[in-house]
């Protein structure tokens, strides 16, 4: 019997797994996938914005030391809104790194590279073993069977299986659904002129776009549109597709070619009604999925991650039952609020952004002129998005528990 069983071997699972081994914890992943599947060395186009707090759990847990010389810093934020061929709004929203007076807003870095660095970390951390290719066909308690037959006993289940994670519905958990009738357009591409480390998000009546910088003269795109467009954008040929993201995009990085890979995914908000049961708890996309307008996905998920690792070593170290329903609530309380207010503005923006109204379009763009305008409610913005507000677990503060 190992202390804790994660189901779910992605960044999320593999970050708590990680963080709860660094604290004395026997752990094992259960990963559906092949090993070696998700470390692949060549650039395929996906990258994550990294918040300063998501850094700085990354430097105690010892990843960052192999993240940062392919990282690209994220020294400005504009925002404003679009059109296909009009270029951004003259009214936006500025952030800037100085306003935040603690390093960048937070950094790019591709897929590869963190996926990499977890694997590696994983593998050479003791009290974690990993279970490849095999899938969990009932849980009562914590106890789970696996496809093939084995029985595997823990003290607490984690949750890490994403936005319809199969824990969840075996714990009986309901989940809130939102479907945006969006598909997200993900690719990578090269440009002539030097990005100097702004991201840019232009908000057009279709969804919103994201221009995320990378390392060199190369950024990250997440563009949403309808469904059904964006199905038959993707099913274009490379030539095409550029075509239809250059007047969206505008010429202001020069001209721009794609490099990578494609890809897609339809955009939902999906919001678990519980993030613990019985000897289980919920992270990651299992306990709430997000649309990415504010590219905080992957952030809460580790952020959920820093706070049930301390809640259940600081439980343990107390002598108490980490696997408790007491000890688990806890947990759940204090992502509660967190969560809440995520969820609710990632949804509330998109409403607001993803449409071309007559009467909302100024309101809205002078609401971003005055959030910019006004120092202290600016500050107040870039906290939250880096991590750096309210209650914040140790990990998140770059603190070793």
């Amino acid at each position: 019997m190992n202390d804790i069983t994660i189901i779910g071997g992605g960044l999320v699972g593999g970050t708590m797994a990680l963080g709860l081994a660094q604290n004395g914890f026997s752990v094992t992943i259960i990963d559906a996938h092949k090993k070696g599947s998700q470390t692949k060395r060549a650039f395929d186009g996906r990258s994550y914005a990294l918040a300063q707090a998501t850094i700085r759990m990354f430097t105690v847990l010892g990843l960052w030391a192999d993240l940062h010389a392919n990282a690209q810093p994220i020294l400005q934020v504009k925002a404003s809104d679009g059109r296909a061929g009009q270029g951004p709004a003259p009214w936006h929203l500025h952030f800037d790194h100085d306003d935040l007076g603690e390093g960048p807003m937070g950094f790019m870095v591709e897929d590869r590279f963190v996926r990499l660095a977890l694997s590696n970390a994983l593998n050479t951390t003791p009290n974690i073993t990993q279970t490849f290719g095999h899938t969990v066909t009932a849980q009562d308690g914590g106890v789970i069977t696996l496809d093939n037959g084995t029985h595997i006993q823990a003290n607490l289940i984690i949750g890490c299986d994403g936005r319809q994670s199969s824990t969840a519905q075996r714990a009986g958990i309901k989940r809130r659904v939102t479907n945006y009738h969006q598909t997200a357009l993900v690719c990578a591409i090269d440009h002539d002129l030097p990005h100097n480390g702004i991201a840019h998000q232009f908000f057009m009546p279709e969804g919103p776009l994201a221009i995320l910088p990378l390392p060199g003269n190369r950024s990250s795109i997440v563009w949403s549109d309808q469904t059904d467009r964006a199905k038959a954008i993707n099913d274009l040929p490379d030539a095409e597709y550029l075509e239809f993201l250059r007047p969206r995009f505008g010429d202001f990085l020069g001209d721009i070619s794609l490099t990578g890979a494609r890809f897609t995914y339809p955009l939902t908000l999906t919001v678990a009604s519980e993030m613990t049961a019985a000897r289980m708890a919920l992270a990651g996309d299992a306990a709430q999925g997000v649309h990415p307008i504010a590219g905080q996905g992957l952030n809460l998920g580790l952020r959920d991650v820093a706070t049930l690792v301390e809640v259940v070593t600081r439980a343990k170290r107390r002598g108490e039952d980490f696997g408790a329903a007491d000890v688990l609530q806890r947990y759940a309380d204090w992502r509660s609020f967190d969560r809440t207010t995520l969820t609710t503005a990632t949804d509330g923006f998109n409403r607001l952004f993803s449409n071309d109204n007559a009467l909302l379009r100024p309101l809205r763009d002078f609401g971003m002129a005055a959030v910019s305008a006004a120092p202290n409610l600016r500050r107040a913005f870039m906290r939250e998005a880096a991590g750096m507000s309210g209650d914040i677990p140790h990990l998140l503060q770059g603190k070793a528990l």
